[in-house]
């Protein structure tokens, strides 16, 4: 089979296509003939070698979302989802490939009117979404400013908290034309990727998934008792010194958390996304599919994030 590896970290020309054994599925795991690769954030991170200190090695395969059809099954697995269409999680590393292996504890039935394309745009990102405006203890009509929300997580998160009655919802982003079609998913105020542009006296909620240099310089946007909880570092490590900025501005009771998905449980996860897809299968949620590309286009979809042209979820298709 066809799967996309690292042979060098750093630039999208690192990855190539390689040729692979199909893979057995063992005891608790199946074998998904694939449709479609969510092509994430992480991803490119995992590419640059920028968590290489987590054991990431040249060879890795990349990708955790693809959607397809379940082929085989390992021993312990009920063998009635042999045929099935799912949406799987294979962990940090096999998805960008024909056929991958996942635990069955993380797949997930496909509507049969949901794409696989549309699938993996929502299946990571909308569960993230969730559960990050969970773990900053959103509440209707709190505000909220989502930075960096032109990517997959950032726009699912601004359709969740809209339909969540939030009073307002900000957004930072690049151009004009993405914070049109941000308005239109549910965004209320548009702002640079400095935060600049709002007379907006504060937030109770940021969720920030680019971290970063700038990252503290939003602190200061927090209402008292405001939270900002971090999803990601697509700009990379905030300064060491971060924090100071919360200290600085103690009278205000602020809040910083981290937020990973590793840390909810497995059925509360696709509890979310059974509804999730549900939803967007009678149109409730929005899917942005930025291209599809073919799966030996991995480099191009690559440079296409780390040039910030991409409004949305890339997929790739074996």
């Amino acid at each position: 089979m066809k799967a996309v590896a690292i042979q060098t970290f750093g630039r999208p020309e690192g990855l190539a296509v390689i040729d692979l054994p199909i893979p057995v599925p063992e005891a608790g795991q199946v074998l998904v003939a694939v449709e479609a690769i969510g092509v994430g954030g992480v991803d490119a991170v995992i590419r640059r070698g920028a968590v290489s200190a987590y054991g990431f090695r040249e060879g890795h395969i990349l990708g955790s979302e693809v959607a397809g059809t379940v082929t085989s099954v390992g021993d312990d697995v009920d063998p009635s989802w042999v045929g099935r269409r799912v949406w799987a999680f294979t962990g940090l590393s096999g998805g960008y490939a024909e056929h991958a292996i996942a635990p069955v504890e993380k797949i997930v039935p496909l509507p049969p009117n949901l794409s696989a394309t549309d699938a993996v745009t929502l299946g990571s990102s909308g569960m993230v979404a969730h559960f990050a405006l969970a773990h900053a203890h959103f509440a209707p009509g709190e505000s909220v400013l989502v930075r960096g929300a032109a990517g997959g997580i950032g726009i699912m998160i601004v359709q969740l908290a809209a339909r969540a009655d939030a009073g307002a919802v900000a957004v930072t982003t690049s151009s004009a034309d993405r914070g049109d079609r941000l308005l239109k998913l549910g965004a209320t105020r548009v702002l640079d990727r400095s935060g600049d542009g709002d007379a907006h006296e504060g937030y109770d909620v940021i969720i920030d998934i680019v971290a970063g240099a700038a990252m503290p310089s939003f602190f200061d946007k927090l209402n008292p008792n405001g939270r900002l909880v971090a999803v990601g570092i697509v700009a990379g490590q905030p300064p060491e010194d971060f924090g100071a900025k919360m200290l600085a501005a103690f009278r205000k009771s602020l809040s910083f958390a981290t937020f990973s998905a590793d840390t909810v449980p497995g059925p509360d996860q696709r509890a979310v996304q059974i509804d999730q897809f549900a939803a967007a299968e009678r149109g409730e949620l929005q899917m942005v599919v930025h291209e599809v590309l073919p799966l030996e286009e991995a480099v191009l979809a690559h440079r296409k994030m780390d040039d910030g042209a991409v409004f949305g979820r890339i997929a790739l298709t074996p």
